[in-house]
């Protein structure tokens, strides 16, 4: 029993490492801006009377996090002024995200959807466009940060912090603007704005540990070598700083997808299909989750604890149970399993469609629904750490992390629309039906890969006989 406790307290000791509260705050300061451009900015503009078309429309903000893979590599490897020279490429980036962030909230905070909708938009674009920008430089800080002995310890405390800001930005919201409201069920407009203020004092959290942190020292020799490399060769065709600007854009956003598609081959596209629609299921039934609840009769607070609070907790806890999956069965069953429990459980809210407002029924479908996405997450999660590459990994996971969004949220665009022409029970059973060929994609993806692991083994088995390292 010494013993096993023992290997127990060895186990935990990592996370009383600095690096991992750090990480602990910077999730925090990025899971608050996303649920203000995605379901709380839905409540408010449905409790404004804006339409449910508008409101499918305006969830294509929030596309900005599935192209932040087209300016990954700027931040990557560009230096901004000021901010680099006193901070560093990492913290400077980060900074500057931050202030951008707290800008755009305070825009959205003075703004009234019912009069000048448009400057709503244009708040919630920006607000989108720098959430994205510090999501990537935090995944690189990540990276860059510690051992990967560490990089799990780290990645836990992310989402620790990730989901508590969600709670926050969402269930603390509505309670903030159903604290400043009168009392009375209409609409208030300097309630959602005091909530939106509030959530930009917020953001200091995330600027303070941005300051208080240290820059991660990274050995960029390799990267500097190629790109010098490059430089030289370009210099042979083109003049001087065309060359250093050819060599410098090759190296920061050509050499990470080559490095993928080399290493993947044919099996890259598929694995890139599977990534774009694994969350299409509860992407496209979230657009429109937050309006069902108010359509169906509840109130915030209730919104609020069941929802927000109860049934992000119950995501902490799938996630906690996913984890002990992946180690007993590993990644791609549990993917599987992920996947299919997240289809089967938006046609819960078909029910709660068809028996319209139960406070008990709406719990256990939000826990049920929430506990197999905490499953799926985990595993998708694991799924794309085990693509990148040492040496892209940031720009890599910027990439694999933005497709996932991309054709999900086109798609949730028109739910709105498909609500009003056959209602919600039809639209939850087609949440549902559109979640099961991706049961295939994960099928075929493994059975794709499997060859190309024993490849891999046997190059590693070859390079070992001749004594030279595998390549």
């Amino acid at each position: 029993m010494p013993v096993f406790i023992s290997q127990i307290r060895e186990a935990l000791s990592v996370y009383y490492h600095k690096r991992v509260f750090i990480l602990l705050l910077l999730g925090f300061s990025a899971g608050l801006p996303l649920m203000l451009v995605f379901s709380t900015l839905s409540f408010w503009l449905r409790e404004a009377g804006v339409d449910r078309a508008a409101i499918g429309y305006f969830s294509w903000i929030a596309l900005t996090y599935a192209f932040k893979w087209a300016w990954s590599p700027l931040v990557d490897r560009m230096s901004l002024p000021l901010f680099t020279r006193f901070l560093g490429r990492r913290r400077g980036w980060m900074l500057f995200a931050q202030l951008c962030l707290v800008g755009a909230i305070l825009g959205m905070s003075i703004s009234d959807p019912v009069v000048n909708l448009e400057r709503l938009a244009l708040c919630a674009l920006l607000l989108a466009f720098a959430s994205a920008t510090q999501d990537i430089v935090i995944d690189a800080f990540r990276i860059e940060s510690a051992p990967e002995k560490m990089q799990a310890a780290l990645a836990a405390a992310y989402q620790v912090g990730y989901r508590s800001a969600m709670i926050i930005a969402t269930a603390g919201a509505l309670t903030i603007a159903a604290w400043v409201s009168p009392g009375d069920d209409t609409y208030h407009l300097e309630a959602w704005q005091t909530a939106y203020f509030v959530m930009a004092l917020l953001m200091g959290v995330g600027i303070l540990t941005t300051l208080l942190s240290q820059e991660p020292q990274v050995d960029t020799k390799d990267a500097d070598k190629k790109e010098r490399q490059l430089r030289d060769d370009f210099a042979a065709k083109y003049p001087k700083n065309i060359a250093n600007t050819m060599a410098w854009l090759y190296s920061a956003s050509v050499l990470p997808f080559i490095d993928f598609f080399k290493r993947y081959g044919k099996s890259a596209i598929l694995i890139l299909l599977l990534i774009s629609c694994y969350r299409i299921s509860d992407i496209v039934m979230g657009i429109m989750a937050n309006v069902f609840y108010v359509d169906m009769g509840f109130n915030k607070e209730e919104i609020a604890f069941i929802s927000k609070v109860y049934g992000l907790i119950m995501t902490l806890v799938g996630a906690a149970f996913g984890g002990v999956l992946l180690m007993r069965y590993g990644t791609m069953k549990i993917l599987f399993l992920g996947a299919l429990l997240v289809a089967i459980t938006n046609l819960l809210f078909a029910w709660q469609a068809y028996i319209g407002y139960n406070v008990p029924f709406l719990t256990f479908a939000i826990s049920v629904d929430n506990f197999s996405a905490g499953i799926a997450t985990a595993a998708f999660i694991a799924y794309l750490s085990s693509l990148t590459s040492n040496g892209y990994s940031a720009t890599q996971y910027a990439l694999l992390s933005s497709i996932m969004l991309l054709f999900p949220k086109f798609i949730a665009g028109f739910s709105g629309l498909y609500v009003d022409a056959f209602g919600y029970i039809n639209f939850f059973v087609a949440a549902s039906v559109i979640g099961f060929p991706v049961l295939l994609l994960v099928v075929l993806v493994n059975r794709s890969q499997k060859p190309l692991m024993v490849a891999n083994m046997t190059t590693t088995d070859n390079a070992m006989d001749e004594g030279k390292p595998p390549l």
